[in-house]
């Protein structure tokens, strides 16, 4: 998708919802990313059907308590296989969660309540279950190749009930 088409007066404020990804400022690129960190699971793919699983082992450079790589900047001379993204391959990528905000906005959806662009509040992404805090078991360095499809798990490819919902929940 290279145009949107325009909306409501009311909705032109949402930059997501009124410009392309290539339109994008960086601030605003950035600003999609939700701060869940399941992109920084390691994944495995099955190369007869093409599916991907996640594990819950996560990239050396993740704080998982934080949901945030440790050295962003450098991540790519770190972790050679780290995958910037960029609005081409959001819209190719088949191992983006389907909760990420580049997915959902590439795909010409909306961005949920929990997302921090619209709850002004970062902690909403772990409040509302989607983050991976409290659920990496160990990092790439702790976790032998080999061994990761002993650790393969179904959550980071799904969206928790109170995720889901139109709005926050009332506490």
């Amino acid at each position: 998708m290279t145009a949107r088409p325009k909306l409501p007066s009311n909705q032109e404020g949402f930059f997501w919802k009124t410009k392309t990804l290539e339109e994008m400022s960086n601030a605003e690129w950035e600003s999609l990313c939700d701060g869940c960190a399941r992109c920084c699971l390691e994944k495995l793919e099955d190369e007869d059907t093409g599916k991907i699983y996640f594990t819950h082992v996560s990239c050396k450079l993740l704080d998982a308590g934080l949901c945030a790589c440790k050295d962003y900047t450098n991540r790519s001379a770190q972790v050679p296989d780290c995958v910037r993204l960029t609005p081409e391959n959001v819209r190719t990528l088949n191992w983006l969660p389907p909760s990420c905000g580049y997915r959902l906005v590439a795909e010409g959806r909306d961005l949920y309540w929990w997302h921090p662009v619209i709850s002004g509040d970062p902690n909403t992404v772990h409040e509302a279950g989607v983050s991976v805090r409290g659920r990496v078991l160990g990092t790439e360095d702790e976790i032998a190749d080999a061994d990761l499809e002993d650790h393969i798990v179904r959550w980071p490819q799904l969206l928790p009930k109170r995720a889901r919902l139109k709005k926050r929940p009332q506490s």
